[in-house]
């Protein structure tokens, strides 16, 4: 399959997470050139692209080595913004599109522009009965945290996860798991990049009953 190219000079933010599509980000944002690069999606209504950080740090210091960052990435939308104060963002984005990064480019300010093609959405599959119970640990856990903040009647509590909630979808569940498990970005990042949503769900089923979460 060829894919034709998304976005040329799409701006960059490296980050030491994974972004996966229908996952939300909250970002505190006070470097200028994030700061400008963020102003500017806003008031566009452009999306931005969230690259998982290989090499580097994600604020930018003296004598730090340069960044390095993976070569797939998430396209980010923002939702909610607000500028509490001068010099201060704080957003919350969603992913949508994985990319691939076909060249890459170190602005002036610091700054990573890419050209990058689109990576195909993961096809709708039914989770399957033997995965079954990655679903149901799954929806225990939401219910959980919507009960206590119930409980605490405070429902500026954000939930980790954004409406709608699809139980029945593999990849759905999948990336629910995978941002929600303490495990590296890099396996994250692995994780992220496959294209069999199914496969991707059979490897989260493998480290929940690791962990004990589900078996």
């Amino acid at each position: 399959m060829t894919t034709q190219p998304l976005l040329s000079s799409l701006p960059l933010f490296p980050l030491g997470t994974v972004l996966f599509p229908g996952g939300l980000l909250p970002l505190r944002i006070f470097e200028v050139r994030y700061l400008d690069m963020i102003g500017k999606c806003h008031k566009a209504g452009s999306p931005f692209g969230v690259v998982s950080l290989t090499q580097g740090s994600e604020v930018r210091r003296a004598g730090a080595e340069p960044e390095s960052f993976a070569a797939v990435g998430t396209l980010a939308v923002i939702r909610e913004f607000e500028m509490p104060q001068s010099g201060l963002m704080q957003i919350e984005c969603v992913g949508t599109q994985r990319f691939r990064v076909r060249s890459s480019e170190l602005q002036k300010y610091g700054l990573w522009t890419a050209e990058v093609d689109s990576v195909p959405d993961d096809i709708a599959l039914e989770v399957p009965k033997d995965l079954q119970h990655t679903a149901d640990a799954l929806r225990r856990l939401l219910d959980t945290l919507e009960e206590r903040r119930r409980m605490e009647g405070d429902q500026s509590v954000r939930l980790p996860i954004a409406k709608p909630y699809r139980f029945d979808d593999c990849g759905w569940v999948a990336n629910r798991w995978c941002e929600l498990l303490p495990v590296q970005p890099e396996l994250k990042q692995r994780l992220m990049e496959l294209d069999s949503p199914l496969m991707r769900l059979e490897l989260v089923g493998d480290l929940l009953a690791r962990t004990g979460i589900a078996g």
